[in-house]
C-alpha cells in the first residue's frame, strides 16, 4: 500500500472525500485506504459506500480495521478510535 494511495478523512464535506477516492483510481490505484479518527470515521464509511455504490464499478470493499490510538491532548492522554477502510479495485 503506497501512502500516496490514502484519503485522510477530516471535517470536510463527504463529497471531497469522494472525489479523492475516485481520482485515486481513475489515475491508476489498484487500492485506496480511507484512513479517519474518532467523530470522522462516520465520514469516513459514508464515503466509502458512496464511492462504491455511484462511482466505482469494479472496486470491492476490502478489510476493514478498527483500532484504537492514544494521542496527547492538552487535558493529558485520550484514547481515540480509527478506522482504515480498504477499497481494491476487481480486475474482471
Amino acid at each position: 500500500m503506497l501512502k500516496d494511495n490514502t484519503v485522510f478523512v477530516g471535517n470536510k464535506p463527504v463529497m471531497n472525500y469522494v472525489l479523492a477516492v475516485v481520482t485515486q483510481f481513475n489515475n491508476g490505484a489498484d487500492e485506496v485506504a480511507i484512513k479517519a479518527r474518532g467523530k470522522a470515521i462516520s465520514r469516513a464509511v459514508d464515503t466509502a459506500e458512496i464511492a462504491l455504490n455511484r462511482f466505482l464499478e469494479h472496486v470491492d470493499k476490502g478489510d476493514i480495521i478498527t483500532s484504537t490510538e492514544v494521542i496527547d491532548t492538552d487535558s493529558g492522554r485520550t484514547n481515540v478510535s480509527s478506522i482504515e477502510i480498504l477499497l481494491r479495485n476487481r480486475h474482471d
